[in-house]
């Protein structure tokens, strides 16, 4: 049987405050690589994709 954890309310707001810091860090960077034509690489299921500064997503590098 699994036992549950209480987590203190502090605790949940210091992670969403820390979530929402990276998820704007992540923004403010897709949009620093959008205005320099640096694609966007992230993976999914194991597969790695591109994101073109066109909004193109591919599974071929344009790096090579």
């Amino acid at each position: 049987m699994e036992t549950m954890t209480k987590v203190k309310s502090s605790d949940i707001k210091k992670a969403a405050e820390i979530a929402k810091i990276g998820k704007k860090a992540v923004n403010a960077v897709k949009s620093e690589n959008r205005e320099k034509g640096i694609p966007i690489v992230f993976s999914e299921d194991g597969t790695v994709f591109y994101e073109l500064p066109d909004g193109t997503v591919t599974s071929r590098s344009p790096l090579k």
